[in-house]
């Protein structure tokens, strides 16, 4: 399959090979998809939980229980949830 695309975009994808992120613009492409996809597949139910899980967090902020946030161990966590996604 032949895929165009448009020079803003052929360009982004080869500043993420170059960076290292991808190994190739196949690559790039096909996890791009692969996340489209998944953004496709969440459910009016999984928004639902996910804000009632938000209003949780909230309140114990509020409350004072909660700490500083690390965001880089935030991220590895998201990256790992997504690869056990892509994987099953």
């Amino acid at each position: 399959m032949n895929i165009n695309l448009t020079p803003e975009m052929e360009k982004y994808v080869a500043e993420k090979v170059k960076s290292g992120a991808y190994a190739s613009a196949s690559e790039a492409v096909n996890d791009s998809l692969s996340t489209l996809k998944t953004q496709e597949e969440v459910t009016e139910e999984d928004v639902i939980e996910l804000r009632a899980m938000i209003a949780v967090g909230v309140a114990q902020a509020d409350r004072g229980e909660s700490g500083p946030w690390d965001v880089e161990a935030f991220k590895a966590r998201v990256r790992e949830q997504l690869r056990r996604s892509k994987a099953s």
